[in-house]
């Protein structure tokens, strides 16, 4: 039997994570603990939080993780995968991707039961650039109010009046059980969701990177543990989102969105780019080739939308 510790952050959605994973492995008859972990992100949410200088804001949620997973503290890492860079430390590998659940965005508002009946000027809460800016390409008008917090904090604010509307990922919502709190689901070339969005990323040591410990055969045995809940199907999707994402900048905080899904004959990227103030937008959705790979599938819709200018609407960016 092989004892897995899980690093999770303490949220109500990464914990829902963290043991979810943790009953998969148990019933394939390893033992598991998870320890929480306070990452800056979390920090972030709090009052009176600074960035610390040279913070770009990428990683803030998986940095103290990654570490104690470098120092052999825990064995694995349960990430939302769209929280995580698209290019990996060479000590760390993404072990498994399990199946995806819902990827859309969620408009969350109790007296409006969707965008377009919410009035004039309504104040939409959301932190993310990629949100406003796809809002905005549907409604000019609207106003947006920066929210930090777990999805219940936002929840509460939301019914404190500190915003009209907020738009959340459905699958996070569904995942805690708020499923009621959820209005309307947008559909994809709305709302192009974040490349990875609805995704778990389940992180480990890579085993060409494994601890120098008496057991040489630990590591490796965490490993092939994890990858046996890989779910190929979305293993292929969000590589060929994440590729997109890489080739556009690979930043986070880029108005941008890539939804891939299976045809039943083969795959179809579809991505989107819009100007921060929504003004404009490009759109665009690629059929994969025969034998064509994820990242090239993601490289060529990147190339497609560059075509089309998309680097000119994200030359605006900031």
């Amino acid at each position: 039997m092989t004892l897995i510790r899980i690093g999770s952050r303490g949220s109500q959605l990464a914990l829902w994570q963290a043991n979810h994973i943790a009953t998969q492995l148990r019933t394939n008859g390893h033992s598991v603990e998870i320890d929480i972990i306070r990452t800056t992100g979390d920090r972030m949410q709090q009052p009176g939080f600074v960035m610390p200088e040279g913070t770009d804001g990428k990683g803030i949620f998986i940095k103290e993780i990654e570490e104690a997973l470098a120092d052999g503290r825990i064995d694995l890492a349960v990430h939302s995968l769209k929280d995580l860079p698209t290019q990996l430390d060479a000590r760390f590998t993404l072990a498994a991707i399990p199946p995806r659940a819902d990827s859309r965005d969620a408009f969350v508002c109790e007296p409006y039961w969707a965008l377009h009946t919410l009035p004039q000027n309504g104040r939409v809460g959301t932190n993310s650039p990629r949100r406003r800016a796809q809002l905005l390409s549907l409604r000019p008008d609207l106003e947006f109010v920066e929210l930090r917090g777990n999805i219940d904090t936002r929840l509460r604010k939301l019914e404190e009046g500190a915003c009209d509307a907020l738009v959340l990922a459905c699958a996070g919502l569904d995942r805690i059980g708020r499923t009621e709190s959820v209005h309307q689901r947008f559909e994809i070339d709305e709302l192009t969701p974040a490349p990875g969005q609805g995704a778990l990323a389940l992180e480990t040591r890579s085993p060409q990177h494994a601890l120098d410990t008496d057991d040489a055969t630990r590591d490796p045995a965490i490993y092939a543990a994890v990858a046996a809940l890989d779910h190929p199907p979305t293993r292929f999707a969000t590589d060929a989102e994440r590729a997109f994402l890489n080739a556009m900048g690979g930043g986070c905080e880029l108005p941008l969105g890539a939804h891939c899904l299976s045809t039943g004959h083969g795959w179809s990227l579809h991505a989107q780019v819009v100007q921060p103030d929504g003004e404009q937008s490009v759109q665009l959705t690629v059929d994969s080739l025969t034998n064509e790979s994820a990242q090239e599938l993601g490289q060529r819709t990147a190339e497609g939308l560059i075509r089309l200018g998309a680097l000119d609407l994200l030359s605006t960016t900031n």
